[in-house]
């Protein structure tokens, strides 16, 4: 095994404890794999990060993990960043890096609403962020929705030709809201290839979903 599967490995261990009890489908150790399966194949792509840094962030960034819905959501990063924090420095991860580490934690997020400063910062929120588009954003989103005791669609009105918009009552929404607009936030080249892609995947979804539903 590489020094880097043994890393994977041990933040894997890490985040397994820190998750125990916890049931989120759409937070699982399967999303932070994937989460650092993109930002890899970004990387690549758009060389200049430094892997050790992403590795770690990748799979610290939702180490604390609250719901949707939670009052302290927005604070979500920077707590998962302080556990970051407090695990590298316990297990010889270079000291240098971790505000480096930190930085990309707290910049992936949404609701922190953080400028991307590194290569790293930016590969990773592209990473998480291809996470909400395509397929397995699509899973998420009703995975999600499902937990909030969302619905699936208004029947009477599934695109809200008539209605606002409103996505904490139908998860279909959620794509309008949230979703589409997600492949305009994309940092890199790479990640705004792959969103393009994903989110003419999505439309195609919904108008295939509308057409069984009349």
């Amino acid at each position: 095994m590489t020094g880097r599967l043994r890393q994977q490995a041990a933040y894997e261990a890490e985040i397994a404890r820190l998750w125990a009890g916890q049931a989120d489908a759409a937070h699982d150790l399967g999303h932070l794999r994937r989460v650092w399966a993109n930002a890899q194949g970004i990387a690549r792509e758009e060389p200049g990060a430094d892997l050790e840094i992403l590795l770690a962030a990748a799979f610290f960034h939702d180490a604390v993990n609250l719901p949707k819905d939670h009052p302290d959501r927005a604070r979500a990063s920077a707590l998962s960043a302080g556990v970051a924090v407090d695990y590298l420095s316990r297990t010889g991860f270079p000291p240098a890096k971790i505000p480096a580490v930190v930085h990309a934690i707290e910049a992936h997020s949404f609701s922190a609403r953080i400028e991307p400063q590194t290569a790293e910062a930016a590969i990773l929120q592209d990473a998480d962020r291809l996470e909400a588009l395509g397929a397995i954003g699509i899973a998420r989103m009703f995975a999600v929705s499902g937990a909030l005791g969302r619905a699936l669609f208004d029947p009477a009105d599934p695109l809200a030709r008539s209605r606002s918009l409103d996505d904490r009552a139908f998860a279909l929404d959620h794509l309008e809201v949230k979703l589409f607009p997600v492949a305009a936030t994309m940092r890199t080249a790479t990640g705004r290839r792959i969103a393009a892609e994903r989110a003419d995947w999505m439309e195609g979804f919904r108008s295939r979903l509308l057409a069984e539903i009349g």
